[in-house]
């Protein structure tokens, strides 16, 4: 038989134990019920939470913005652009005209020409009068007499110290102290060392070598064995148990939440359609037949039978009301007028002294004349109107 072939059965991993796969299924079960009303709370939660945000949260955010707007920034705006700008350009006026026009003409009337005609021009002058030539001649004293005579002098005192210190204390150095230690001190300490030292040091080194050789291996050996030990019995048990019971365990925990998550999902979200069908066919279906059956005819009928014919009722007797008054006005206008060519009078030629208003156009004429009598632009009936020349 071919082994290869056979797959192993669903839900088993390899390397998973039997009481693994066996208490997959209870586990699952277990967590699904106890994850199942903690999801539901969950998408209550995040459906209302959207709901709030799309209905009331979005529109108050858009109202305290626009009220802040109105109230704050509009304000805030108009301070600065009317107030703030034209005071802070009058204060940077003030303080230049006040505070650095001042300065800048001290600086440039008073400092800048004391600094340069009092203080500059006598500084170059000397140095280049007085400072200058004393300084060449200084030089020169310096290259032509003081350099040779020092140089003389340094030559001179070079050669005496040579002579009474130097040559002395070198040939002191030379045939006194170096044959004295070379012959006397480190020759003999040499033949002791080679001689008698290094033979006891060998051997010294010998012996303590292979003591701590036997003190290492004995060490390695128990370390060795303190290592089996502790390896035998705490590691390896503490590993077989991590491996074969808390890690799968801990993989079946995590995977049961996961699919038990999944799973009611899918069962929250069915209970939410559940819900929404019987909200809809208990409330909102009603709501929308009685909305279009009723609602909505009672409002075209009100709209059109009792609406529409008070606006236009209105609106007549707006227009009737200012024609009436339009009418009165005329009427009390050319009473005035009468009145006062009745008192006063008035000849061809002469400006009547009436006050005058504003001129009204002349009839036949597109242009006004200041003593012709004001005329409506709608002549009443059986009024007779002359044309002024």
């Amino acid at each position: 038989m071919d082994y290869g072939k056979h797959q192993a059965p669903q839900g088993y991993e390899p390397g998973e134990g039997v009481l693994t796969t066996l208490i997959r299924i209870p586990v699952r079960i277990v967590v699904v019920v106890l994850v199942l009303p903690v999801r539901m709370v969950w998408d209550a939660l995040t459906a209302f939470w959207h709901a709030a945000d799309r209905v009331l949260l979005r529109p108050l955010g858009r109202a305290l913005a626009r009220l802040l707007d109105t109230l704050v920034l509009t304000p805030l705006t108009w301070l600065y652009t009317w107030v703030l700008t034209p005071l802070g350009k009058a204060a940077s006026w003030l303080a230049v005209a006040l505070l650095l026009r001042p300065w800048i003409g001290l600086w440039r009337y008073v400092v800048v020409p004391v600094a340069r005609y009092g203080i500059a021009a006598p500084a170059v002058w000397l140095y280049g009068a007085v400072l200058t030539p004393l300084g060449h001649g200084l030089r020169w004293i310096g290259t032509a007499l003081l350099a040779p005579a020092a140089r003389g002098l340094g030559t001179g005192l070079s050669w005496l110290l040579t002579t009474l210190l130097v040559l002395p204390v070198a040939a002191l150095w030379r045939y006194l102290i170096v044959p004295l230690v070379r012959y006397g001190l480190i020759i003999p300490v040499v033949w002791l060392y080679g001689a008698v030292l290094t033979p006891i040091g060998l051997g010294t080194a010998w012996v303590l070598g292979q003591a701590w050789r036997g003190i290492a291996a004995t060490g390695r050996g128990l370390g060795t064995a303190l290592a089996r030990l502790v390896m035998t019995l705490l590691v390896a048990p503490v590993s077989w148990t991590y491996r074969r019971i808390l890690a799968p365990t801990g993989r079946e925990v995590a995977a049961a939440f996961e699919v038990a998550w999944r799973i009611t999902g899918y069962v929250s979200r069915a209970v939410g359609r559940a819900i929404a069908w019987f909200a809809w066919h208990l409330i909102g279906a009603p709501v929308s037949w009685a909305y279009r059956t009723v609602c909505t005819p009672v409002g075209h009928f009100v709209r059109d039978s009792v609406w529409a014919p008070a606006r236009r009722a209105a609106a007549e007797t707006g227009r009737a009301a200012r024609a009436a008054l339009a009418s009165a006005r005329e009427t009390a206008r050319q009473a005035r007028r009468d009145a006062w060519r009745a008192l006063v009078g008035s000849t061809d030629g002469a400006r009547s002294r009436e006050p005058q208003g504003i001129p009204a156009r002349t009839l036949g004429s597109t242009t006004t004349v200041p003593s012709a009598a004001q005329a409506s632009e709608t002549p009443l009936l059986g009024e007779k109107f002359v044309k002024q020349g």
